[in-house]
């Protein structure tokens, strides 16, 4: 990493973004790749870092493990990494909501320590989640937050709180990401 340049990146949802959202995911046999994630973080990589977000309040709920959900994490960045697609970083928030932590989306919590740890442009960065808060998320920290109709998405678009890019699915959104990004 060049310490002297600023980097764009992408922060992703887990759930129902990269992976079918399959309710608090235990073990690895529960992750089901959506057949265009590969492409479009192929895509993204090309100009972006790329991180995972995703709130786990699961773990506070006694549903699955820290454990569980970590080796879930290692196990969805392995498969990546299977891909020549690498992934920074996954930020795991494991609270509910009533817990009023510091790190659940769409507080920018994780994106403040990416940009501190790797040097992020945050105003030429992107979130893409299937949840407002994950728009919101990026928007909080300065970025710009995109809606993915896939996982919860259709069931919450119109929760958005304002016009935003939304699109079908991560490959609609990479690509239209990278129409965005003209410099190198």
């Amino acid at each position: 990493m060049n310490f002297n340049k600023k980097y764009r990146a992408v922060f992703l949802d887990r759930d129902g973004t990269i992976i079918e959202d399959r309710g608090h995911i235990s073990c690895t046999e529960e992750v089901v790749f959506y057949p265009f994630s590969f492409e479009a973080l192929k895509l993204l990589q090309e100009k972006f870092l790329l991180f995972i977000v995703t709130n786990q309040s699961g773990i506070s709920l006694g549903k699955v493990t820290r454990e569980e959900v970590d080796t879930v994490n290692r196990h969805i960045v392995s498969a990546l990494k299977a891909h020549a697609i690498a992934i920074q970083q996954v930020y795991c928030c494991s609270h509910t909501r009533s817990d009023n932590c510091e790190c659940i989306k769409p507080k920018p919590c994780f994106i403040n320590k990416a940009v501190e740890d790797y040097r992020i442009d945050i105003t030429r960065s992107y979130t893409i989640g299937d949840h407002p808060c994950d728009v919101e998320f990026g928007n909080n920290a300065g970025a710009t937050g995109v809606f993915v109709l896939t996982g919860h998405g259709s069931k919450h678009a119109h929760e958005l709180p304002e016009p935003v890019p939304c699109f079908e699915n991560l490959e609609a959104a990479a690509r239209w990401i990278l129409t965005k990004t003209q410099q190198p």
